[in-house]
């Protein structure tokens, strides 16, 4: 049997082929490199006749566009960032700030933008007493009604109404203004990319237009605003409001104090809710601890158990 075996193996091995130096195989790396220079050649290829048959209103959309961000007259200039005091995690508005805000858009603002979310109750205790709210309230008059004789008729103004529109209806609105319809500055921080930075860089970004840019009648250049052609003309100047705490009044001041105004409408529970995360952040780590404490109580008797294994006694047979 042994025999027969090595009878075997040598017959295969007198047939097996012989390798020479010269006959050496071709070392996989040189295979792969060479497979990848032949993929990327017909890939290029390929690229290239797409090019050529598919139109250009097809390949376009697919292109990347990132380069329309460096057009600043179409989209507007990026707002730059400001320290704003309410924006710390520990911060809140600043109320006197409010206080001087809604001065200006009362002077200023109100005679083009409407602020329909916002009701007089909603500054009491934020930037005024309550006498003082009830007193500029009943400053305008509103319509109710119906009486007895099922008439409407006028009234002063009370904590619950909403702020006085500054037109009846849009239409009144376009016409006042060539056409442009000025917006509600309720939520105008919350709708607009950059916030209130973005505001405060509005009202303080008019300048003369570039050269080569021109701007047609009853239109305004600002960087800030997408398309630089706005129609609000420039509102706040040095001295335009009087405040009555003394505070400089120049355009920056009332570009800051309006745009803190308009930030508090947007958010108004902003403080509440910042008081409501402290307190939260304050208990769950009470909540935190004596839930360590605890465990630590009910496992410290089973993690520093020792356990002993006593073998048994063998009795000797």
């Amino acid at each position: 049997m042994f025999f027969t075996r090595l009878a075997r193996s040598n017959r295969m091995a007198q047939w097996s082929p012989i390798r020479f130096a010269s006959s050496a195989t071709t070392s996989p790396n040189k295979i792969t490199v060479s497979f990848l220079a032949k993929s990327a050649v017909l890939c290029s290829v390929a690229g290239v006749s797409l090019a050529a048959i598919v139109p250009d209103d097809i390949i376009d959309p697919l292109l990347p566009s990132g380069a329309d961000a460096f057009d600043l007259i179409e989209n507007g200039m990026h707002a730059p960032h400001q320290e704003w005091d309410h924006r710390a995690w520990n911060k809140t508005f600043d109320h006197q700030s409010i206080r001087r805000g809604y001065q200006v858009y009362r002077e200023v603002c109100a005679a083009c933008h409407s602020m329909d979310l916002i009701s007089w109750r909603n500054l009491v205790g934020v930037s005024h007493t309550e006498a003082e709210v009830k007193e500029m309230a009943a400053e305008y008059e509103y319509e109710d009604g119906p009486n007895d004789q099922g008439e409407m008729f006028k009234r002063p103004g009370k904590l619950s109404d909403r702020f006085p529109a500054a037109y009846p209806n849009e239409e009144a609105a376009r016409a006042a203004n060539g056409g442009a319809y000025p917006p509600d500055l309720s939520c105008i921080v919350k709708a607009r990319h950059g916030e209130e930075d973005y505001i405060f860089a509005l009202l303080l970004g008019y300048t003369e237009p570039p050269p080569g840019i021109s701007i047609r009648d009853g239109l305004h250049f600002n960087r800030y605003f997408p398309g630089g052609a706005i129609s609000m003309a420039r509102a706040l100047y040095d001295e335009v409001v009087d405040y009555e705490d003394g505070t400089p009044n120049n355009a920056s001041q009332l570009a800051k104090d309006v745009t803190t105004f308009l930030t508090w409408a947007s958010y108004p529970e902003h403080d509440e809710r910042k008081k409501m995360g402290m307190k939260s952040i304050a208990i769950m780590g009470i909540l935190f601890g004596l839930s360590i404490w605890y465990k630590r109580f009910k496992w410290s008797p089973i993690k520093t158990r020792q356990i002993v294994y006593k073998a048994p006694k063998v009795r000797d047979v």
